[in-house]
């Protein structure tokens, strides 16, 4: 049966502290994107044009901010007053929105959006446009149970759930965790939750990890760990760990080493672990373009264990270590359980982290890969399938009630 011609899709970016949200969303545009599919991404990210978008996605920049406190959050570049900066925000997100005219809008992460600037684009969406689809994008675990239902309580957001939005999709596997018990959600609430599971990055062939080997002069036998704080904006204590534990060898470790800060990396740490790194033969870099890449091509990642650094992990189907934070959110940490408990992950708990035992899960890792490989090789990320079926759904939908 023939659909719309076009069909638009808005995508909100939460992203004002690491790369986290805006990865995630790049992720599913670049997978979501098709004939007559024009996406475009409102964000505040101040890397996004490093990114390499693909036909037919584009983004609208809008002032960035960085977050100081949970409450307090300031302008990143231009010095203005944080409310007017916001307020900012607040009219490219409403002016796009009525000019776009989308028939989906996916907001990531936080339903009222940074300082709750997304609800008067969701308020007019639902006065002005009703037939627009507004989707709230969760990740699997927000924080403690306790925590997001304080929090949720207090900001309203159950009844915003129930009001503003027509759908909600959990980035995750129920059986892995259930945000619906967890989080004390109302039936009126769970019934428009839709569990899509993780979401998948492309997975380069064989070509070109050993191109990637080549060009990092490794030989065929030779072992690759890959050490990745993500944004970076509290990775320190990872790397500082990481290369404490080199320099105290005697002698090179089995392995070489590539480790990535990330741009957020405060300057003079990331100064610090460059300046080590080089004296050790490790080759450090600030941003990697070519995540997915490298991480194929690698033995073994460490990482703290964020939502889309496991996702690419595990569409590579390469072994990893977590160091997750506890703070100021659990979500690493209970994610990292998570894994763990389906044999998918090893992981070291941040208190517990030091140069010995980092030797120890390394090697271990190294030398008995198979522990967590048939686990892996087993997992199906199914996220983009599940979102393509229900944006299908919905175009089927829009054109029956058309004719």
């Amino acid at each position: 049966m023939p659909e719309k011609s076009t069909y638009n899709i808005l995508m909100y970016s939460h992203d004002t502290y690491g790369l986290g949200h805006i990865r995630r969303t790049m992720a599913i545009a670049s997978q979501l994107r098709g004939p007559h599919i024009n996406i475009l991404i409102l964000t505040g990210s101040p890397i996004v044009g490093r990114f390499a978008f693909p036909e037919q996605v584009d983004f609208v920049r809008i002032p960035g901010m960085i977050k100081k406190t949970n409450e307090e959050y300031f302008p990143l570049s231009i010095k203005i007053d944080p409310k007017h900066a916001l307020n900012i925000r607040k009219n490219i997100i409403t002016a796009t929105a009525k000019t776009f005219q989308p028939d989906l809008f996916i907001v990531d992460k936080e339903p009222s959006g940074l300082k709750k600037e997304v609800l008067p684009t969701l308020r007019w969406m639902r006065q002005h446009m009703p037939e627009t689809r507004t989707i709230l994008g969760l990740r699997d675990v927000m924080d403690s149970a306790e925590t997001i239902r304080k929090d949720w309580k207090k900001k309203g957001v159950y009844d915003i759930l129930e009001k503003l939005y027509k759908e909600i999709w959990v980035y995750g596997i129920r059986d892995f965790y259930d945000p619906i018990k967890e989080y004390l959600i109302p039936e009126t609430i769970g019934h428009k939750m839709h569990f899509t599971g993780y979401i998948p990055r492309k997975a380069p062939g064989s070509k070109a990890k050993h191109q990637l080997r080549k060009e990092h002069g490794l030989n065929k036998d030779d072992k690759l760990v890959v050490v990745t704080a993500g944004g970076g904006g509290d990775g320190y204590p990872l790397m500082e760990t990481f290369l404490a534990m080199l320099e105290s060898e005697m002698s090179p470790p089995p392995y070489k080493s590539v480790m990535i800060t990330g741009p957020f990396m405060p300057r003079k740490q990331r100064m610090e672990i460059f300046d080590r790194g080089k004296r050790l033969g490790v080759k450090t870099y600030r941003f990697y373009r070519q995540m997915e890449k490298i991480q194929a091509a690698a033995d073994l990642v460490i990482s703290m264990g964020g939502y889309n650094t496991i996702c690419e992990i595990l569409s590579q189907r390469t072994d990893s270590l977590n160091i997750p934070r506890e703070t100021p959110r659990e979500e690493q940490l209970i994610r990292a359980q998570i894994f763990n408990n389906q044999n998918l992950v090893d992981y070291i708990p941040l208190p517990s982290i030091s140069p010995q035992a980092l030797k120890r899960k390394i090697l271990s890792l190294l030398e008995n890969p198979e522990t967590y490989q048939d686990a892996i090789a087993k997992f199906s990320l199914t996220g983009m399938d599940s979102m393509c079926s229900r944006i299908q759904a919905f175009r089927h939908e829009n054109f029956r009630n058309d004719v």
